[in-house]
């Protein structure tokens, strides 16, 4: 196991459409910051982010279907993100990448207004309430995101765990932001929505146990 870790991690390194910054210089400024569109895709798309993207089978799948996007999955876990990036390389996807690092940071690698649309799909929940903090919906997150988010972008949260998906709603009531979509059960909803039918390797998990799919969608209004 340990072998074919390191084997991904080399593997990383090679792949050019993988930025892995060392996250120990928290002071060193950031080449592509406020230059994704025109230096790493080459194009003026929008920017989209899959934060905690694992294997980065949302991230992939979007990008193949919008093409006129530009779709960035970010994750601290390198052999995770080695999944995404070997398959977008071989299928020639060229409007995805994959930036490793922590998801409290990445104010530091994206400037004011450079993003225009945030995808949470499956994180940890962050049970504990000694953890609460480090839930991708906390109010200490969401206010990360707004300081690279476009005004009026949407930011996307699909997961199974109903405590999360119930916490979130609170948040966005508790603040005052716009809640546009909601449900507790996806697929049993009578209501169609688009773009929600990709499913990661551990969406299809919870579908085999029964569990139901939770999504909410967000505007944040600070």
């Amino acid at each position: 196991m340990a072998k074919n870790k390191l084997k991904k991690f080399a593997e990383l390194k090679t792949f050019q459409h993988v930025i892995e910054p060392p996250i120990d210089e928290p002071n060193k400024s950031f080449d592509l910051k406020g230059q994704w569109g025109r230096c790493f895709f080459k194009n003026e798309n929008p920017i989209v982010l899959e934060l905690g993207c694992g294997r980065g089978e949302y991230t992939v799948a979007l990008a193949q279907k919008f093409q006129k996007k530009n779709f960035i999955g970010i994750d601290v876990k390198g052999s995770r993100i080695w999944s995404g990036a070997k398959e977008s390389q071989e299928k020639k996807i060229n409007n995805v990448g994959f930036l490793r690092t922590r998801i409290d940071i990445i104010q530091k690698y994206f400037s004011e207004n450079e993003i225009d649309e945030i995808w949470i799909t499956f994180p940890d929940p962050q049970l504990k309430r000694s953890r609460l903090k480090k839930r991708l919906t906390h109010p200490k997150f969401l206010k990360i995101y707004n300081q690279i988010l476009k005004p009026n972008s949407v930011i996307h949260l699909k997961t199974d765990n109903q405590f999360l998906h119930g916490f979130t709603l609170g948040v966005i009531a508790g603040e005052g932001h716009l809640l546009m979509d909601s449900t507790n059960d996806l697929y049993s909803s009578e209501v169609k929505r688009d773009n929600l039918d990709i499913k990661t390797y551990y969406e299809k998990i919870f579908l085999s146990k029964g569990m139901p799919i939770t999504y909410l969608k967000f505007i944040l209004n600070y």
